[in-house]
């Protein structure tokens, strides 16, 4: 399962990187947003993925689950939907001011 997971990942990455490179804004941002899903996953993946029971004291319980990844997780995905939030209006607003969501015409490098 670790395998398949990590699979996953490098293809959340791949596809991150590659809307990453591209010219437009919009998919920059869309590009980052994937590759914050990507390392929650090997986050996840890399806390194990494996059965136990609750972590609480006095339990007969020999093994249990970290509860820290998830906890990171959680901390990630609502650090990302604000950020994403935030460079989706300030992406709104410079189409709206300038016009235009290319980032070559933000430059200035009209003749490329």
């Amino acid at each position: 399962m670790e395998t398949l997971m990590s699979i996953l990942v490098g293809l959340l990455f791949s596809i991150g990187t590659y809307l990453i490179l591209s010219k437009t804004l919009l998919r920059i941002v869309l590009g980052a947003s994937i590759i914050s899903h990507g390392v929650n996953l090997l986050i996840l993946t890399m806390g194990g993925l494996k059965k136990g029971g609750l972590p609480l004291l006095g339990g007969n319980n020999l093994s249990y689950t970290d509860a820290l990844p998830q906890a990171l997780i959680l901390t990630a995905i609502v650090i990302n939907f604000a950020v994403t939030a935030l460079f989706l209006v300030l992406c709104y607003r410079t189409y709206q001011v300038v016009g235009t969501d290319d980032s070559e015409q933000l430059r200035g490098n009209e003749d490329e």
